[in-house]
């Protein structure tokens, strides 16, 4: 959780100013105690990262003074999301394609872009997101209950789920509204994703698998339950570019993934959500 915490400090996740997430959220999103958050806060607060203040949570104060991780800067093949699109919004036409379990990444980094185009900080003409998301159909091989007919971790999946495309909407009628011709196009497929997928400007690719855990969940009504889940946030993602040279291994593996989504996008997808 230490390393993960500070990426996302780093990569520009949380901001100074910003409240992290509670304690027990925490806990439950890295699937570890609640004795392990404190610790880990304890030091993020004597190295001057953040604030915490009994009752009022922990606020970030400063950040990593090395600036947002890149491709490569700081584990070769590792990279965050957050950067690869403060350089890809400064095109004037984007592109994402993104197949994840869930958006919570991408929401939050799409509301850092709109702020900046708000501000006048960057000015893309065109945005184009297309996102593949499991269906609701039926449960998920994970997230979900170790009690197979207990299906409120599944449907705390769906609730969290569905929040998080409302804040991208809520995003793309603000970018609209300011005159960008900003699309966002949502497709569900009868799959659990074992890994998430980015694709930006048909350039750069970042990929990264989910680990399975057992943990325990708190659901709606405030009651623990064992289940199967992954962690999200904070989890490692790949760098891959399209080369020159189309027989290369990172263009070879950009082309096979991004073949795959446009399959699993026309074959398998179905229209759910448009914005």
């Amino acid at each position: 959780m230490d390393n993960a915490l500070r990426e996302q400090l780093a990569s520009g996740t949380f901001r100074p100013g910003d409240v992290l997430p509670p304690q027990r959220y925490l806990a439950s999103e890295y699937g570890v105690s609640r004795d392990t958050v404190q610790q880990v806060l304890r030091q993020l607060a004597a190295e001057g990262w953040i604030e915490s203040r009994q009752g009022s949570g922990s606020r970030v104060a400063r950040l990593p003074s090395a600036g947002p991780a890149r491709p490569g800067t700081e584990r070769r093949g590792r990279a965050l999301l957050l950067p690869l699109m403060d350089a890809a919004f400064q095109k004037s036409a984007v592109s994402l394609d993104v197949f994840t379990l869930t958006p919570e990444t991408l929401a939050r980094d799409l509301r850092h872009q709109t702020e900046r185009a708000l501000a006048g900080d960057i000015s893309p003409e065109r945005l184009l997101v297309r996102l593949l998301l499991p269906w609701e159909d039926e449960p998920l091989g994970y997230p979900r209950a170790k009690d197979p007919d207990d299906h409120r971790v599944w449907q705390r999946w769906q609730t969290m789920t569905r929040t998080q495309i409302e804040d991208m909407q809520e995003c793309f009628k603000a970018l609209h509204e300011a005159g960008l011709d900003a699309r966002l196009e949502i497709r569900r497929v009868p799959l659990t994703p074992h890994y998430k997928l980015y694709v930006l400007n048909n350039s750069d690719m970042l990929y990264g698998t989910y680990d399975v855990v057992e943990r325990t969940v708190t659901v709606s009504d405030g009651t623990d339950v064992q289940a199967l889940d992954v962690i999200d946030l904070g989890s490692t993602l790949s760098y891959h570019c399209r080369e020159e040279d189309d027989q290369s291994h990172d263009s070879m593996f950009f082309t096979s993934m991004q073949d795959w989504f446009e399959s699993a996008w026309n074959l398998l997808g179905r229209d759910r959500t448009t914005g």
